[in-house]
């Protein structure tokens, strides 16, 4: 069968089933698009089996190579379909901007485009279309530049949850874009920030209150606490909030901004054979199967065939130390030397 043929096939047989994953329970799904909803989360939360749709996913997510270049065919697919793939592609190693500008949705708050080929093309189209968003992390995306964050704060004015560093590139990226995120006043004559509306506050980064930056230096932190005072720094997983605010899941450093979206596909998905994240090293023999006797005859012929040439060359070594002196301290070798140095110089 073709390619064509094929994903013609696994498009019909998307369409003979539902495709929401919590059709029962639609209140659900939109919790779980609302970062400000997510912070009581639970690790203790008992799994069930994985839908029918989720195992769907899976088996498309381990096959992304092959549809890579026809992802058009799912333009019908409903946006929490198409969010799953984008995190299943970002997983794969395979997300850059004609990926995520093919899958993404208007109706999107949330995009993790982090450890992708995402450029400034790739965001500037994809903010235009998902203009709503809450929560974005470019973590390790080398590709994004100040340029790039820009025009993510101009035209995300949603935008309340900010993930950004994490590589050299990104760190750069980060440090040049505090002035972007620092507020203009209408009002200058308030008494406190707190006070403030939002209406006064033009420019900058509106609503933004979370920003994830790990390696954050001192004095970024400093320019941030002084001219960003509304903007929240790492913050630290607590059951009072942080100065009575409840933190988003999505703004906690240590859980992935996706993270939620594939709790139900098998990480085999993104684990399979070809994939980037997964390195093959040929076999070699158990050594839990072998007696301990063996293992030390094994290391000990591992370790002088590894120092065999070693002290092959000390022994040259020693030998040709050995000859200079010889011939330094016998006489005899000494007037040989010098006639045979005599013969030459009479002949030449």
């Amino acid at each position: 069968m073709d390619k064509g043929k094929g994903l013609e096939a696994v498009q019909r047989s998307f369409q003979n089933i539902d495709l929401t994953f919590n059709s029962r329970n639609p209140n659900k799904l939109a919790k779980s698009y609302n970062p400000l909803l997510l912070s009581s989360w639970s690790p203790l939360e008992k799994r069930k089996p994985p839908a029918l749709v989720s195992l769907c996913l899976g088996f498309i997510g381990k096959h992304l190579e092959d549809i890579i270049e026809d992802l058009d065919l799912v333009a019908s697919f409903p946006p929490d379909i198409k969010m799953t793939i984008t995190a299943i592609a970002r997983r794969r190693k395979l997300l850059n901007d004609d990926v995520i500008v093919a899958l993404a949705e208007s109706s999107w708050e949330i995009l993790d485009l982090s450890d992708s080929e995402v450029s400034d093309i790739g965001l500037l189209k994809v903010i235009g279309i998902c203009s709503q968003l809450k929560a974005m992390d470019i973590r390790r995306c080398s590709k994004i530049t100040p340029f790039g964050v820009s025009e993510l704060v101009k035209n995300c004015p949603c935008l309340e949850i900010l993930r950004w560093g994490g590589c050299p590139r990104s760190e750069h990226t980060a440090r040049n874009s505090l002035s972007i995120l620092k507020p203009t006043l209408n009002d200058v004559e308030g008494d406190s920030w707190e006070e403030l509306d939002t209406t006064e506050i033009i420019h900058g980064a509106q609503s933004l209150r979370w920003l994830v930056w790990p390696t954050i230096d001192k004095d970024s932190l400093e320019i941030l606490a002084t001219e960003c005072p509304r903007i929240i720094v790492n913050p630290k997983p607590s059951f009072f909030g942080h100065k009575g605010i409840d933190i988003p899941k999505h703004a906690l450093p240590g859980v992935a901004l996706d993270e939620f979206i594939v709790e139900d596909i098998d990480p085999k998905t993104w684990a399979v054979s070809g994939s980037k994240l997964i390195r093959t090293a040929p076999p070699i023999l158990s050594s839990i199967e072998l007696p301990i006797a063996e293992k030390f005859r094994l290391a000990f012929v591992e370790r002088d065939a590894r120092l065999a040439p070693k002290r092959a060359k000390n022994a040259r070594q020693r030998q040709r130390r050995a000859e200079r002196e010889w011939v330094t301290t016998s006489t005899s070798v000494k007037s040989i030397v010098l006639a045979g140095q005599l013969s030459k110089n009479l002949r030449s």
